[in-house]
């Protein structure tokens, strides 16, 4: 019989980095865990359901 073969680790790609989430912290209260908002200068809006909520100062 033949040895059997090394499997090889990957080095993970860095392609995708950039859309990991933050803290967890702003999802939409309408679509539920999963959904996040947006963050803008002055506000928070989903993007499935137009919800928006604005910064206080």
């Amino acid at each position: 019989m033949a040895a059997a073969k090394k499997i090889k680790n990957k080095v993970t790609s860095k392609k995708y980095a950039r859309y990991k989430s933050g803290v967890g912290d702003g999802f939409c209260p309408k679509c539920g865990p999963g959904i996040f908002l947006a963050k803008h200068k002055d506000r928070q809006t989903c993007g499935k359901c137009g919800y928006t909520v604005f910064n206080t100062k």
